[in-house]
């Protein structure tokens, strides 16, 4: 059984750019969303997984991944999952060690920045950058499964 342990975060300036190695464009979407888990196709580059998570709140939850064809894995986007898509790109910085998944939404999410790190163990000590803000792991808004029903687009200010 596979474990995602990780940590959300939203960022406080832009800092972040100038240490990025890499960055892949995703596109995603979810063909179930229930109380216990979600089921997702995500596609970047040349592949495809079919993705099932458990849908706990907070830095550890069960997930499993298979790779699926790229063509199936179209079809499945374009006729099968709820829309909107998740649309965005995946920037990698490492800092200290740490590898950090910088998001940037796109669409219906567009001006959503979101940095996540995944841990070995639950409770692990990480150091934090200077360019990271307030965490939102505890906070359902920021998962991606959420972002599909409710955009980023659609909040509004508190």
């Amino acid at each position: 059984m596979a474990i995602e342990i990780e940590h959300k975060f939203l960022l406080v300036n832009e800092d972040w750019r100038k240490h990025v190695s890499h960055s892949v464009k995703y596109r995603q979407g979810y063909l179930s969303s229930q109380a216990t888990s979600s089921i997702r196709v995500r596609i970047s580059d040349d592949h495809a997984w079919l993705n099932i998570k458990t849908a706990t709140i907070g830095t550890h939850r069960h997930e499993y991944e298979y790779e699926i064809p790229m063509t199936d894995a179209n079809e499945i986007l374009d006729n099968l999952c709820r829309k909107p898509l998740i649309e965005k790109t995946r920037h990698f910085v490492t800092d200290n060690a740490n590898l950090w998944e910088i998001d940037e939404f796109e669409g219906d999410n567009q001006d959503l920045i979101v940095a996540e790190i995944e841990l070995d163990e639950t409770g692990q000590s990480f150091s934090k950058p200077p360019w990271l803000g307030l965490e939102v792991t505890g906070d359902l808004r920021y998962y991606n499964n959420n972002l599909a029903i409710h955009p980023y687009s659609e909040w509004r200010e508190d």
